[in-house]
């Protein structure tokens, strides 16, 4: 029997385990058995930590934006060199292809190298005194990004890599220092990654990896003084108590999402078909920018679900191991969530198309027709292989449905009619609005936002690095 592995955390630059002497089980969602384990740290280590990066914080930030970067550089490269291994601990870990794995780390590599360069290109301005009325031409404003201080980055399960580094690599760019709190569920693979960031050499401090119950260490780490700002990426639930701890202090929240695909009646509905396929059912639809609803124009309703049915059913279900495009979920809990949604539709009079088998945590693609906004998963995001197809009359009830989500990360509008496109786009509450094709993180140098519930602040390489900084004014009185 092979002897699992007990992760240890990185203090300040040093692998060690907690003094707690205490572990958390990591258990894989489809491999059903222990993988292994992660350190349970304690508050005094929290202390410890958030204390090391003060000291190091202004010799990091004294470095030039080029000393920083060549340290960003040679982690990137280490985790390129890394890739097969990085992408199979993402696989074991929290059940993603082994395909989409290796993108991930890949994309990881792309970011944190065109971070680097991003910031090197951000540059300064300056401010005439007179041009502002009554304004002295003696007066020169001088303005500067200066770094805000320690960020605490917390990360989720479903891109435990990439959406890790897209934290990491602007906070450090900025010149700030780094506290790392990976998802339970996604901590493995967060150590991998940060191991490579230790083989990359960094000035000890600069970053501390801390896994840990969130009852112990949770709202500590939220409300401790020593933190001077926040990048989260999870639930709602949680975004929403991560903002009433913290105080006084920027915070960018990415969370849920119920994305709708909003399909008119002049749509491509082959080139629509395939859209929604990939957006609603890649990785078990465990994503924020997921397909989570259809609302689609009665009149192509019936010849659009003709369309889905087949390539539902043509999905390929099990094991990561296998290439599945829909795996087992995280855990029987968020399996259970999901069933619990599809069968209220079901008994308030949806019609099931396809899907709706189960085994253990393992759903079957389910497609539902005739969804109702009495139905829970006509507003409840799922974050699973499940789509609702709910038919309008007009393009102003799919904007008066969509709107009246909670949510508002992202939606998909499918048309031939440009302008019929950019009315819709006007009128639809979300953070970004993709006109005939899914909803999707990226590129990463796109700005990324949510609004309402789905989010707040705004991410994307240039926008990282402007929410990690602030501006810093000197003027320069010339007579």
């Amino acid at each position: 029997m092979d002897v699992l592995t007990s992760y240890q955390a990185y203090f300040a630059g040093q692998w060690q385990e907690s003094e707690s002497q205490e572990t958390i089980e990591i258990r894989s969602p489809w491999r059903h058995e222990v993988i292994g384990s992660v350190q349970s740290v304690t508050q005094n280590e929290v202390d410890q930590a958030i204390a090391a990066a003060h000291r190091v914080q202004g010799s990091w930030a004294n470095l030039s934006m080029n000393e920083r970067g060549q340290y960003l550089d040679r982690w990137a490269d280490e985790i390129e060199a890394d890739v097969n291994a990085l992408a199979m601990a993402v696989m074991d870990e929290v059940g993603k292809n082994f395909e989409d794995a290796k993108k991930e780390v890949l994309r990881t590599v792309d970011l944190i190298h065109y971070t680097v360069q991003e910031a090197l290109h951000m540059h300064g301005q300056s401010v005439r005194g007179d041009g502002f009325p009554g304004g002295s031409k003696d007066k020169l404003g001088i303005i500067t990004r200066v770094p805000l201080g320690t960020v605490l980055a917390i990360s989720p399960f479903n891109y435990p890599i990439n959406l890790s580094a897209a934290k990491i690599a602007p906070a450090l760019m900025a010149g700030n220092t780094v506290i790392f709190k990976p998802a339970t569920q996604g901590s493995i693979c967060g150590i991998k990654m940060i191991q490579a960031f230790d083989r990359a050499g960094f000035p000890a401090g600069v970053l501390s990896l801390l896994t840990g119950h969130g009852a112990i260490i949770g709202d500590y780490l939220t409300e401790h003084p020593g933190i001077n700002m926040i990048s989260f990426t999870g639930s709602t639930q949680t975004g929403k108590h991560l903002s009433q701890k913290s105080i006084m202090i920027p915070l960018v929240l990415e969370l849920g999402g119920k994305d709708p695909a909003i399909v008119c009646q002049n749509a491509d509905l082959d080139r629509t078909a395939k859209n929604i396929i990939g957006g609603a059912f890649a990785y078990s639809g465990q994503r924020c920018t997921a397909v989570k609803r259809v609302l689609v124009n009665e009149a192509v309703a019936d010849e659009l679900v003709a369309k889905l049915k087949p390539a539902v059913e043509a999905l390929k279900v099990g094991s990561p191991a296998e290439g599945s495009d829909v795996v087992p979920l995280i855990d029987d809990k968020a399996a259970d969530f999901v069933q619990g949604l599809i069968d209220d539709a079901l008994a308030k009079g949806a019609t099931l198309v396809t899907g709706n088998q189960r085994d253990g945590n393992l759903l079957a693609p389910t497609l539902l027709d005739n969804v109702t906004p009495e139905m829970d998963i006509a507003w409840v995001e799922p974050f699973g292989p499940v789509l609702p197809i709910i038919r309008v009359t007009s393009n102003a009830q799919a904007i008066d449905l969509a709107n009246r989500s909670d949510f508002g990360l992202q939606a998909s509008v499918f048309t031939q009619d440009i302008d019929e496109a950019l009315e819709i786009s006007r009128g639809v509450e979300a953070g970004t609005v993709q006109v005939n094709g899914r909803p999707s993180r990226g590129p990463d140098n796109f700005p990324f936002l949510g609004v309402k519930a789905s989010g707040m602040g705004t991410q994307g390489v240039h926008n990282s690095i402007l929410s990690m900084s602030r501006e810093k004014l000197t003027v320069l009185n010339l007579k």
